[in-house]
């Protein structure tokens, strides 16, 4: 490969922050320049670009880059502005990389930063050579090899040690919390946080079919861990609900929300729906309801993870993403997503990934059929089938005010359907 002086390399970083960034807009850095790039990096992602404005933005030399790849946040800092919002925008981001003299360009983001990576890419037609890296805590991305996101480990990490700090809060007061944890689609995070720590319960969207969630399912599901809990004389846990349950809630539900913001891309700001407090009510009422006293607490779990310094295996795998994303762009490639392999860089082309039909990059959620969810499920305390038999069911009720028969009724339904069943091979 020769040395191609005069050719700029731009670095921009979009959507939400992930441990890992910094080590990608290092390692990307210290290649481009040694093939004898310039590196330029533009500060809030897409922002300013789209905006027409070339002044936010930095060069970077080796020593800029150094020693970053082991800090949380993001040097360039972020936003989820999007670039193709309309052809006028998408025009002047094109516009103003050309100004900038941008030759390639490495968009470091999630599904959202990507397809606005593929816009730029389509209409420059190989006059700017563009790579996406993937980034996201929620690991929803659907990567070679099911490969995690970067980000999503460190996250998982840093979250385990918040919950397990939580359940022995829990056992010392003898409380209950509901933990909520980001995700707004994938449950992936918070199961993985709830396996990890040991937590009594994951409530996560993928174990509810159908388009709009049965909030009543939700609520039964964690009231049914707090009664199996109490039936054995324990009046404390942790349950962490991912917060993509509140996207799957129906217009009926959310219109009782006011004033719900929506972000760049038209997604709404789970941040906007007070889910946890919500859920906590409802609980709360539940189990006045049948006879029960539980103290319930809330707590947000995601905004202290995004920019955590990263772990071991993030700076590592970030420090590969950088530089094969270079790698590939200076092999002459360009529209692809970079991700690892058995150890190797390979580029996966966006039209490999996006769905045909809406142009977008799919989700990749918890597959609820898999040992790795099983394993997580069989360790947590839900109403299963079996405790609907005696002498379960008999056990279960008298920690309630509910006779057995009453009982049965009225939480038979988590295993009716509307929310997915799962046993170890029973049948009512």
């Amino acid at each position: 490969m020769g040395n191609i002086d005069g050719d700029t390399l731009a670095i921009l970083v979009g959507g939400g922050p992930a441990p890992g960034i910094n080590g990608v807009i290092a390692s990307a850095t210290i290649e481009a320049i040694h093939n004898g790039l310039r590196v330029l990096g533009l500060y809030d992602g897409y922002y300013h670009i789209a905006a027409g404005d070339t002044s936010h933005v930095v060069e970077l030399g080796i020593d800029d880059v150094a020693l970053i790849h082991t800090t949380g946040g993001s040097i360039l800092r972020t936003s989820r502005t999007n670039p193709a919002k309309d052809d006028l925008t998408l025009q002047t981001c094109v516009r103003t990389l050309t100004k900038l003299d941008v030759r390639y360009l490495i968009a470091i983001g999630g599904d959202d930063t990507t397809y606005g990576a593929k816009r730029i890419s389509k209409v420059t037609q190989g006059r700017i050579g563009i790579a996406t890296v993937p980034k996201t805590i929620d690991n929803d991305l659907p990567l070679p090899d099911n490969a995690p996101t970067f980000g999503f480990e460190t996250a998982r990490s840093v979250g385990t040690g918040i919950i397990e700090n939580l359940m022995e809060d829990a056992r010392t007061t003898e409380r209950w919390y509901l933990v909520i944890s980001m995700g707004r689609k994938s449950g992936a995070l918070a199961l993985g946080m709830c396996k990890a720590a040991g937590a009594e319960l994951a409530v996560i969207p993928e174990e509810f079919p159908g388009e709009e969630l049965d909030l009543q399912g939700v609520v039964d599901t964690i009231v049914g861990a707090i009664v199996k809990r109490k039936a054995s004389n324990y009046s404390h846990g942790v349950a962490v609900v991912a917060e993509g349950i509140a996207e799957r809630l129906s217009q009926k539900t959310l219109t009782a929300f006011e004033n719900l913001g929506r972000d760049a891309y038209g997604h709404i700001r789970l941040a906007d729906i007070p889910i946890g407090s919500v859920l906590r009510d409802s609980v709360r009422r539940r189990l006045s309801e049948i006879g029960v006293e539980a103290t319930i607490v809330t707590k947000d779990i995601g905004y202290e993870l995004r920019c955590a310094k990263p772990v071991p295996f993030d700076v590592e795998y970030t420090r590969t993403l950088g530089y094969g994303a270079v790698r590939y762009l200076l092999s002459g490639g360009s529209g692809a997503l970079v991700a690892l392999s058995g150890g190797r860089v390979v580029p996966v082309t966006l039209e490999e990934l996006q769905d045909p039909q809406t142009g977008r990059i799919p989700v990749r959620l918890v597959d609820v059929n898999t040992e790795s969810y099983e394993v997580a499920r069989n360790y947590m305390t839900r109403l299963e089938l079996e405790d609907f038999q005696e002498p379960q069911i008999e056990r279960l009720a008298a920690a309630t005010n509910l006779s057995p028969d009453a009982f049965r009724r009225e939480f038979v339904r988590l295993h009716d359907g509307s929310v997915m069943t799962f046993s170890r091979g029973l049948r009512l």
